[in-house]
């Protein structure tokens, strides 16, 4: 229960103190700094990292955003300055603050919409596990530049042509599927385009739940930071597997292969995937609960 002497907004449900939200910041901004401080460095000295130049270059929401806390929609930050808040959604209470939501804009909404129906049809699909990582393979398939050329693959072209040949792509997601060779698009089993995006979105694809960090960022900050630091650190893992079953060859950086050209490599790689899929799921639930609760109030 919020007690307080000013009339808050209805939407208001919850009130952090002063010590409450400073812990929650800070939290955030230390766990954020272990995933991604050395990665930084590393970055400013042009060091390439498969797995998290991926998560900032193809996402492309900036790391100083990332690390900067967020308590989401809904939150009346006790006791705060103008040095701790600089988000311009935000509005005050003599020492208080909290995002408005007249400050929503307004354009943003067929946005927040579309999100919300991937979201819950993700969740609301079966799972399907049988993909075995083939969408990596199909961007380089016959391909006559490599995307990541700075990485060696693990077999030759030939080989590794015949080795798609042999196996069927089934690839449900569109962001992957629209990087294949035009030699591997006519051979997935579904056709995929931006219309039925949503329609063939499945929660055992391994991009899928990457997406869920991007559709938790693209809402910031009106999605809770707490929600977005689970949602990265879930794509960080399974990009690594992402990675893992690829054709590149990354033991030099301290990947070893899950090697899908094999019986042993499939089983592995359903056995993450599965992994991932279980991890997704309280993510996504909460992913979709702020979402509504935000839609609920912006369209009213």
């Amino acid at each position: 229960m919020i007690s307080t002497d000013i009339q808050l907004p209805s939407y208001i449900n919850r009130c952090l103190k002063p010590e409450e939200w400073q812990a929650q910041r800070a939290r955030h901004e230390t766990e954020i700094g272990e995933l991604i401080d050395d990665y930084l460095e590393q970055r400013s000295h042009q060091k390439k990292n498969p797995v998290l130049d991926f998560l900032f270059e193809y996402y492309a929401f900036r790391p100083s955003h990332l690390k900067s806390w967020s308590p989401g929609f809904g939150t009346l930050l006790k006791e705060t300055s103008g040095d701790d808040w600089r988000f311009e959604e935000m509005e005050s209470l003599d020492s208080d603050r909290y995002l408005a939501v007249e400050n929503f804009p307004e354009d943003r909404i067929s946005a927040l919409t579309w999100i919300l129906d991937v979201l819950k049809q993700s969740a609301g699909r079966k799972p399907s596990f049988g993909c075995f990582g083939m969408h990596e393979w199909a961007m380089v398939y016959k391909a006559k530049h490599i995307r990541h050329d700075y990485l060696s693959l693990r077999m030759d072209m030939d080989d590794l042509a015949e080795f798609v040949e042999s196996r069927p792509l089934v690839c449900t997601h569109f962001d992957a599927f629209r990087f294949f060779t035009s030699e591997a698009k006519p051979q997935n089993k579904f056709e995929l385009n931006r219309e039925n995006f949503a329609e063939m979105e499945q929660p055992g694809c391994l991009h899928t739940n990457m997406d869920l960090y991007k559709w938790a960022f693209k809402m910031y900050p009106w999605i809770s930071s707490d929600t977005i630091r689970k949602a990265f650190r879930l794509a960080v893992e399974t990009r690594v597997v992402d990675m893992k079953a690829s054709p590149y060859d990354l033991r030099e950086r301290g990947l070893e292969p899950i090697k899908v050209e094999t019986e042993e490599g499939r089983r592995e790689y359903m056995q993450q995937q599965k992994t991932i899929c279980k991890k997704s799921q309280p993510i996504r639930r909460q992913l979709i609960n702020e979402y509504e609760t935000l839609l609920d109030t912006v369209s009213v």
